[in-house]
C-alpha cells in the first residue's frame, strides 16, 4: 500500500539512512524475539480462517496487547484495520501483516517528532532510573556525535553513585573524549558548571550530562534536575539544550510508567529505548510514542558504542510485524 490518509509509505519515501549502514539488520535482530512471538501467534490466529471477523479481531487484540503495544494504541490499530481490511481474506497472513505495518506506521508518523537542532553547540541532559542502560546510552550518543564531527565532553553529574562516574570515565577513555567529574557526593550543579567551562576552554561543542536516577525520591530528583537546568541556562545560554530519557525495553510496561513519571518531573525532548537486543517487549516503543506523546529518538540494539539506531516509524513497524 503506497499511501494511506495522505501519508506516503513507499520504501523510497520512508527508507532511513540506517537501512544502508547495517544497523537495519541489528534492529531486526533486536526485535527478533518480539517479531517471532507475534508472528507465531498471528499465524495461529488465522490458521483455517477465511474472513477477518470480530472473533479474529478480538484474538488479534490480545496478541498485540501481549506484545506491549499498549491498550490505546492497539485499539487505534484495530480501528484502522477494520477500515482497510474490508473484503480481506483471513487466511492471507502476509497481507494481514502488511496492513498492520501500514497502520502502525501511520500511528507512529502521527506521534510527536523531536524538535530539530541547529548546527550550533548542544547540551544534552540524560535522565533515567538507575540500571536502565543510561551510561551505555550516553556512550552511544557520544560516539554518534563524534561521527558527525563534533567534539564531545561528558559531565559525570550522577555523584550519588561512585560507580556511575567510574563507568562514564571508562567509556570516555575508550571513545577518547573529555570528561569532567568530581568525588562522590559532590554537588551535581557544580560538576555541570565546571563541565561547561571546560567545554568552552577546550572547544567542545557537545556536552552530554549524566544525572542521578533516584525516581523513588522524586522531590529531590526534581530539585536536582531543575538546578542543573538553571546552571546550563546561565552558563551556556547560547547553547541548545535537550533532555533525553533512557528507558529499559526489557521492563515492558514498567518502561511506560517510568517515562510517564519523568515526563511529570522534567520536560522530555526525546526517548532512548535501551536493551532492545535481548527482549520480547519491543512493542513498548509504540506505547511510549503514541500514548505518552513523547518522541522516540533512538533504539539501543547492542552493547557496542555504535549500536544505536535512529527511530524511524516505518522501519520499526516492518521489523516488529513484517
Amino acid at each position: 500500500m503506497a499511501e494511506l490518509d495522505g501519508i506516503d509509505l513507499t520504501p523510497e519515501a520512508t527508507a532511513p539512512e540506517s537501512a544502508s549502514s547495517g544497523l537495519w539488520r541489528k534492529l531486526k535482530r533486536g526485535l527478533g524475539m518480539t517479531h517471532t512471538e507475534l508472528a507465531e501467534k498471528l499465524s495461529a490466529a488465522w490458521s483455517g480462517r477465511t474472513v477477518l471477523d470480530e472473533e479474529s479481531l478480538e484474538y488479534l487484540e490480545e496478541v498485540l496487547i501481549g506484545g506491549d503495544l499498549g491498550v490505546e494504541t492497539v485499539m487505534e490499530l484495530l480501528d484502522g484495520l477494520r477500515e482497510q481490511a474490508r473484503g480481506f481474506a483471513g487466511g492471507d497472513i502476509v497481507r494481514l501483516r502488511e496492513l498492520l505495518v501500514d497502520q502502525m506506521a501511520i500511528l507512529l508518523l502521527d506521534a510527536p517528532r523531536p524538535k530539530p537542532l541547529g548546527d550550533g553547540p548542544v547540551v544534552t541532559l540524560v535522565v533515567g532510573v538507575n540500571g536502565v542502560g543510561k551510561t551505555t546510552s550516553i556512550a552511544k550518543l557520544a560516539w554518534r556525535a563524534r561521527q558527525e564531527g563534533r567534539r564531545v565532553l561528558l559531565a559525570a553529574a550522577d555523584t550519588f553513585r561512585a560507580a556511575a562516574a567510574e563507568q562514564l570515565a571508562t567509556w570516555a577513555e575508550r571513545l577518547q573524549v573529555d570528561i569532567v567529574r568530581q568525588g562522590p557526593g559532590a554537588d551535581p550543579g557544580a560538576v555541570v558548571f565546571d563541565a561547561l567551562a571546560a567545554a568552552r576552554a577546550r572547544g567542545a561543542d557537545q556536552v552530554i550530562i549524566d544525572t542521578a536516577g533516584r525516581l523513588h525520591t522524586k522531590g529531590h530528583l526534581m530539585e536536582e534536575l531543575a538546578k542543573i537546568r538553571r546552571v546550563v541556562e546561565r552558563s551556556a545560554a547560547d547553547w541548545q539544550l535537550q533532555t533525553l530519557l533512557v528507558v529499559d525495553a526489557t521492563t515492558g510496561q514498567n518502561a511506560v510508567s517510568q517515562a510517564r513519571e519523568f515526563d511529570r518531573i522534567t520536560p522530555i525532548d526525546g526517548v532512548i529505548l535501551a536493551k532492545l537486543d535481548g527482549t520480547a517487549k519491543g512493542g513498548v516503543a509504540v506505547a511510549i510514542a503514541r500514548e505518552l506523546r513523547l518522541p522516540m529518538l533512538y533504539l539501543g540494539v547492542g552493547e557496542g558504542a555504535e549500536d544505536l539506531v535512529a527511530f524511524h516509524p516505518r522501519e520499526f513497524a516492518a521489523a516488529l510485524l513484517g
